[in-house]
């Protein structure tokens, strides 16, 4: 498929899909998140293990691009909303593993879209912020994400002040993963996602479709879901086999 605000290309079985519009500062236009959409149901369907999700410039995304939401009636502004949700909704919906590459400020709904990722790794250079509590717009919908991301104190300093948030402290807060230099974010983007793609691409995507499934419940329906789970895992021939090898003192062979 061809897309004209992002770059979609597949390398050792990995898509990464790179925002591609530096001269906006990668905002999230209604045409941006409908091409973000498309490549993420594209990717869904294709043989790629995992995601990479970057962006070009020096920005990773500046949030919702407000030339685009001038004079919009509420139906039109509940629209962009609705997509805009839904896009974010559809990365834990994918059963590949997401790893935002953040090089640089991530602001608002960019904000939202790292944190929606499975997994951050940010430059240096990079920061995070909701910066409606300044003024102007308070950041409802990228709360959604933040406040999933890092406990509810730290999520509302970030949403009542509007201070941007260095990548530093972002990962002493857990929001993101790891922090790196900004010669290394490729690399090390790399080398998360490829431990994070080791093992079986099936149980792999099951394991993450519970993982989302599991945090919405309280603890006794979580734990009655996953045992269920994971005892109808433990039937398939992967789990059998690492089983089969313990017992036997072997190395496991398993599927891909």
């Amino acid at each position: 498929m061809t897309y004209s605000l992002i770059d979609v290309k597949f390398t050792e079985s990995i898509a990464e899909i790179t925002l591609n519009l530096a001269k906006r500062r990668n905002a999230l236009s209604f045409e941006m998140i409908a091409e973000l959409t498309l490549a993420l149901k594209e990717v869904k369907e294709s043989d790629a293990w995992g995601i990479i999700l970057g962006a070009n410039g020096s920005v990773f995304c500046a949030g919702h691009d407000f030339s685009d939401m001038l004079d919009r009636d509420l139906a039109g502004m509940r629209n962009l909303m609705l997509a805009c949700s839904q896009m974010m909704q559809l990365i834990h919906d994918i059963p590949q593993p997401v790893i935002a590459k953040v090089q640089g400020p991530a602001v608002g709904a960019g904000c939202q879209l790292a944190l929606s990722c499975d997994m951050v790794v940010a430059s240096e250079k990079a920061l995070f912020r909701t910066p409606g509590g300044a003024g102007g717009w308070f950041c409802i919908t990228p709360m959604v994400a933040l406040t999933r991301a890092v406990g509810r104190k730290r999520a509302l300093e970030m949403l009542m002040t509007g201070t941007p948030i260095p990548a530093e402290t972002a990962s002493e807060w857990g929001m993101i993963n790891r922090v790196v230099p900004a010669d290394k974010l490729d690399d090390e983007t790399w080398d998360l996602m490829m431990r994070a793609t080791q093992g079986s691409r099936l149980l792999k995507g099951i394991g993450k479709h519970a993982f989302y499934t599991q945090i919405e419940l309280n603890e006794a329906r979580a734990y009655e879901y996953a045992a269920e789970l994971m005892a109808s895992t433990g039937m398939m021939d992967d789990p059998q086999e690492r089983m089969r090898a313990f017992a036997e003192k072997r190395a496991p062979v398993l599927n891909k």
